[in-house]
């Protein structure tokens, strides 16, 4: 019998982590009847009764097990970290404030037996706020012509992985995974197969992504997987500095001229010092981004350090 994973990333989920393993188990026992499963929730270091929750769900039910982390280790590094964990012939992450719509883990399944290693779930539609879904989706559309591979637009992270794809993951020992890049990366040599969904809005509680998550988001997918960034810094150089040398030639001209209603004063000399001096700031930090990549990459911090496990030790 196959055996299906379920992995649970969650951080602050009270309101929803309990409702979330039951809503996976009913569609696992109900669709998917002739497969043997586990439910594994990851707790990215939460500070309300979610780990207590989990607790209690794992101690009345074997097939849900646990994962503590002993702090936060971000948004992609604690998922990451839990699909290679787990031993199922698949493995499916699953958000636990319901906006992965649990219904489409069969429809997964199918295409997974269809002999599709990689599925990925694309959001097709979304009812969230309307301007964030906007910015969405000319961040992705950006990222998708600067990359350097063909990343997948609205895809989360959120579908199923063969155990032969989450074997590959555990050999990258990437200290900065970033799924999205990796399945765009990878997925063609698994025949990657993209599935269409409507995103739900949030069951209950409040989202946990801000503007330094999204950011975070933006910022790692860029420096790993493009190379725009650094090149446009060298192009602008150029540019400018083109630009400044013909603008130096033609106040010189009106000065020799004395064209003084045009060219007296220093205004054009300060406008030109802080139009330099904010592009070299603005790329300076972008190259800072690249250079905190490398710095991370070459520390090679373990992905996650784990606080304790539950029902990992236990057969059913």
């Amino acid at each position: 019998m196959k055996k299906i994973s379920i992995m649970i990333p969650c951080y602050n989920e009270e309101e929803n982590i309990v409702q979330i393993g039951e809503a996976c188990e009913n569609i696992l026992k109900e669709k998917l009847s002739n497969y043997d499963y586990e439910i594994c929730y990851v707790d990215n270091a939460s500070t309300d009764k979610t780990r207590e929750l989990i607790e209690q769900v794992c101690a009345k039910n074997k097939k849900h097990k646990a994962i503590f982390n002993v702090t936060n280790f971000g948004q992609f590094n604690s998922p990451f970290h839990g699909i290679c964990e787990l031993d199922g012939d698949c493995v499916i992450p699953v958000c636990a404030d319901f906006q992965d719509p649990v219904e489409m883990i069969p429809v997964f399944v199918h295409e997974w037996e269809q002999g599709h290693k990689i599925v990925s779930g694309v959001k097709a539609t979304s009812k969230e706020n309307g301007f964030v879904y906007f910015l969405r989706t000319m961040y992705y559309k950006t990222i998708k012509k600067m990359s350097t591979v063909h990343m997948i637009e609205h895809f989360t992270g959120f579908g199923l992985y063969d155990k032969s794809f989450v074997m590959l993951l555990r050999e990258l020992k990437d200290p900065l995974p970033f799924i999205r890049g990796i399945v765009a990366e990878y997925g063609e040599g698994f025949n990657l197969k993209i599935v269409e969904y409507e995103q739900p809005q949030r069951r209950a509680g409040v989202t946990h992504n801000n503007f330094y998550t999204l950011y975070d988001a933006a910022m790692l997918s860029f420096t790993s997987y493009t190379k725009v960034g650094l090149r446009m810094m060298t192009w602008l150089g150029f540019i400018v500095g083109f630009i400044d040398v013909i603008v130096a030639i033609v106040y010189l001209v009106l000065k020799l001229t004395h064209w003084n209603d045009f060219a007296a004063g220093n205004a054009p000399m300060v406008i030109g010092m802080f139009l330099l001096g904010a592009i070299q700031l603005t790329f300076m930090g972008f190259m800072g981004e690249y250079i905190l990549n490398i710095n991370t990459r070459t520390i090679n911090r373990p992905i996650v350090v784990e606080e304790k496990r539950i029902n990992f030790d236990t057969e059913e």
